[in-house]
This record gives C-alpha cells, sequence and structure tokens, in this order.
C-alpha cells in the first residue's frame, strides 16, 4: 500500500488559500507561514521517503512564502498610510465635520496633500 504525504498536501491547500487570501493579515501571513512550515516539513519527509510529492511541498512553500511577503508589503503600506500627517488631518478634519459635504470636502483635501 502506497502512503501519501498529508503535509505537502496541506502546504499545497494552505499556500493556494494564502495567495488568494494575501490581501488579510490571516490569509496572507497566518496561512503563508503555515504552508512554509508544512512545506518545508513535507519536503523532508519526502527526501527521506517517508511519503511522495516533494514537489507539492515545495510549491506550498513558495506560495505561502509570497503571499506572506505580499501580505507584509500591503501591512507595512498601510501602517504608513494610517502613520502619516496627512492621514491625521483628514481623521481630526471628517472628526469635526457635521455634513456630507464638509466630509466629502475633507476627502478630497486627504486626496490633494498625498498627490503633492
Amino acid at each position: 500500500m502506497k502512503r501519501g504525504n498529508g503535509l505537502a498536501t496541506a502546504s499545497l491547500v494552505l499556500g493556494i488559500a494564502a495567495i488568494l487570501l494575501f490581501w488579510t493579515v490571516f490569509g496572507g501571513i497566518v496561512l503563508g507561514l503555515l504552508a512554509l512550515v508544512f512545506g518545508v516539513i513535507g519536503a523532508r519527509k519526502a527526501r527521506r521517503g517517508g511519503g511522495p510529492h516533494s514537489r507539492m511541498s515545495l510549491i506550498g512553500a513558495i506560495l505561502g512564502v509570497l503571499a506572506a511577503l505580499a501580505s507584509a508589503v500591503i501591512l507595512a503600506i498601510g501602517a504608513s498610510i494610517l502613520g502619516s500627517d496627512e492621514f491625521k488631518n483628514f481623521d481630526d478634519c471628517v472628526e469635526h465635520a457635521g455634513t456630507q459635504a464638509e466630509r466629502n470636502a475633507c476627502a478630497k483635501d486627504f486626496d490633494r496633500e498625498l498627490n503633492d
């Protein structure tokens, strides 16, 4: 009876899920890192003769790393925008805006500040 490599399958499934959900912290980073860990363990198991699918493990690990990196970049960009003076000005403006027209003016000012 031929044994499978459940870790390779788990790595590939988690890697695909991480790529599809890279724009979320959970999807990109958490699932990506799990895909990497399962992929490395699955590949080692396959090389020692404990199971097939070393390529599947490798693909899952690579997808996991790509998703985690993309998610980290998005997180860093978001953090830099939220920590910027322009965003603080926008937040303060919206907080003091009484009408929708004033909030729209805040959004236009924020957009103008970002593009200058």
